[in-house]
């Protein structure tokens, strides 16, 4: 049954390295695994990530997945439900929170200044 994160207690984030762009993502956007795994072939696990995008960054189409998501807005703005060209939307700014549960659509997304999220992304048997 899913991923077992560890234990952890309170440490500093090396914030310079272990960041990439996740597929179906544009370039802007970056993730940070801070903890556990997911494994959205086997629908097992969960996770911890830092999500960023670069000012000016936004995706043309809404995201839909099989799991658990909740996200909470650290820094900067983040734009929801901006068109294909990243025109419209409601902005949100720091801190500011989401829950899905599974097979929700949700954004388009955008970020003018840019903005660093935190999430945690679980299938029903890991809640």
């Amino acid at each position: 049954m899913g991923y077992h994160k560890g234990h952890k207690e309170f440490h500093t984030l090396e914030m310079d390295s272990g960041w990439h762009t996740p597929p179906g993502y544009p370039a802007g956007i970056q993730q940070k695994i801070i903890a556990g795994e997911l494994d959205e072939v086997g629908k097992k696990g969960n996770r911890t990530r830092l999500l960023r995008f670069v000012p000016g960054t936004y995706t043309t189409a809404p995201f839909v997945h099989e799991y658990w998501e909740e996200v909470f807005l650290l820094s900067g703005d983040l734009i929801v439900g901006n068109d294909e060209q990243g025109n419209g939307g409601e902005k949100f700014e720091g801190y500011t929170y989401a829950v899905r549960p599974p097979g929700v659509y949700h954004g388009p997304f955008k970020s003018e200044t840019g903005c660093l999220l935190l999430e945690t992304h679980f299938y029903n048997d890991e809640a």
